[in-house]
């Protein structure tokens, strides 16, 4: 596809991240439960091999997650969490400085453990709904922060599909969240609307169809598509890779400026 030319910095401490084009972030799920790689890039070996090969594929963003949020999934300690991602998040900050390392996580104090090691940016699922501390967090430490759509918790959210109007429900829930968020001193703010996350077959590809109204905040798109049920719902699991980036070049065409993915390979000639 042609580039898509886009203007746009993000302040991490002070520094400019300055970028021009659609970023790729990377996955790193160190559990043993996610639903496509769980338990694939577990021991210290493996994940330093994954963050090498997802770095020279074309990812600007390496997202280290040690808490699955899939649907059903159970909670774990703080400490499993934390002792699941530590050794990764320093080597990640230390071998790639040139790269944004990134912490997928709802728990404050997580949060503020990545963060004291170096890394540049919090992934929160909740958006901040599960830990009231976590926006303090991130103000405290002037970084910028993903701000996901979410009802219920993993456990519970796709009994929670019942919306009254769900792109004007999504929109009042991020008008809130940025409000809030803003009023700390927090600007550098990225929206990811949750694919899958208490959103049933037909939500997501409504939300997909109509991504570009999320551009009237005028803050960077986030999409986490990659592979996950709905689209091996629709176009097989055998498919599910080649569903990944027809989506995505779709969200990219309608103003996604992040796009959160398994295969960065094959997702970087999306990007121009």
């Amino acid at each position: 596809m042609s580039q898509i030319s886009i203007k746009r910095s993000l302040n991490i401490r002070g520094n400019l991240f300055e970028y021009n084009k659609p970023l790729i972030m990377g996955i790193l799920n160190m559990t043993p439960d996610s639903f496509y790689d769980g338990g694939k890039f577990n021991t210290n070996d493996s994940s330093i091999e994954r963050v090498e090969n997802m770095v020279e594929e074309g990812a600007s963003i390496i997202d280290i997650g040690g808490c699955s949020t899939r649907p059903g999934s159970d909670s774990i300690s703080l400490e499993e969490e934390w002792d699941r991602i530590k050794f990764i998040v320093k080597e990640s900050v230390n071998r790639f400085p040139n790269k944004i390392i990134s912490v997928d996580t709802y728990r404050s104090e997580i949060a503020q453990r990545a963060l004291s090691e170096g890394v540049h940016l919090i992934n929160d699922v909740s958006g901040g709904s599960y830990d009231s501390k976590m926006f303090d967090v991130i103000s405290d430490n002037k970084i910028p922060y993903v701000l996901m759509h979410l009802r219920g918790t993993p456990k519970d959210m796709m009994s929670k599909t019942d919306y009254n109007d769900l792109m004007v429900d999504i929109m009042s829930y991020f008008r809130k969240k940025i409000d809030k968020l803003k009023s700390l001193g927090i600007n550098d703010i990225i929206l990811d609307p949750g694919f899958g996350f208490a959103k049933d077959f037909d939500q997501n590809f409504e939300i997909l169809d109509n991504l570009n109204v999320f551009k009237t905040f005028d803050l960077p798109i986030l999409v986490g598509l990659s592979r996950k049920s709905f689209i091996r719902k629709k176009y097989g699991v055998e498919n599910s890779l080649k569903g990944t980036l027809e989506m995505n070049k779709l969200a990219l065409e309608k103003g996604a400026e992040i796009i959160r993915v398994h295969d960065i390979k094959d997702h970087y000639n999306l990007i121009g």
